[in-house]
């Protein structure tokens, strides 16, 4: 699905006016080619004598995107600022994946839960989910500065991912445990983002046998599941 997005920019000459719209442009939309980009210039402007009588060039930029920035639509009128900007920052990162998803927001309980839905979503979800980290991230990092601590934590998710990927550190966690206490020799997992190894962590945090530690850095660090010395 394609579409067009248009800006109309003012500059003391018709170049600086292109360089607003431009950079206006790639602003909506990240990663926008050039060269997808056609100028029509509106008015070449006037510089006036004295700068007596200045009058702006002005151009308008028209250029074609897969999908265009998402604007509130009355579909989602009811959602607060907060959900509003999750929307809007997670739209405009499908719009330059060009990747066919949509945006489901879920605020009935403590957390503001944002789903992307899709047919293939893994260049959304990355590496262990690398991508739906740094998302996550900067939705959260978002509603901080513009909400301040009076607002629920942000949890981007898709389609499921992250209760999946739970359940699988789940069991990669039991396994290392129960191979740590019965060899007495640590075990090395395989490297984890920092909200995989905080799972594995509090998974393994009440473990009487076992106790765990990350080490390494990033982006290789990991967590390793140690065996508990015996007391004297």
């Amino acid at each position: 699905m394609t579409g067009e997005i248009t800006i109309e920019a003012t500059g003391e000459t018709v170049g600086e006016a292109k360089w607003s719209a431009l950079q206006e442009l790639q602003r909506r939309v990240p990663g926008l080619d050039r060269d997808a980009i056609r100028f029509q210039v509106v008015s070449e402007g006037e510089r006036g004598l004295l700068g007596v009588g200045y009058t702006p060039a002005t151009v308008i930029a028209t250029a074609d995107v897969a999908d265009p920035p998402a604007r509130i639509s009355e579909d989602h009128a009811d959602e607060t600022s907060q959900a509003a900007l999750v929307r809007e920052l997670l739209e405009r990162t499908i719009a330059a994946s060009g990747v066919t998803a949509t945006v489901q927001i879920d605020e009935s309980g403590d957390e503001l839960v944002a789903t992307l839905v899709g047919p293939d979503l893994g260049v959304l979800i990355g590496r262990h989910g690398q991508t739906l980290d740094a998302l996550q991230y900067l939705s959260n990092a978002i509603g901080h500065r513009t909400h301040g601590e009076d607002r629920p934590r942000v949890v981007v998710d898709a389609a499921g991912y992250r209760a999946r990927r739970a359940a699988t550190l789940e069991s990669v966690a039991r396994k290392a445990a129960e191979q740590a206490a019965a060899t007495g020799r640590r075990v090395e997992l395989e490297p984890m983002t920092a909200v995989e190894r905080r799972i594995v962590h509090e998974l393994l945090k009440d473990d009487p046998e076992v106790e765990t530690a990350s080490e390494g850095a990033e982006p290789t660090r990991f967590v390793v599941v140690l065996p508990c010395r015996s007391a004297d």
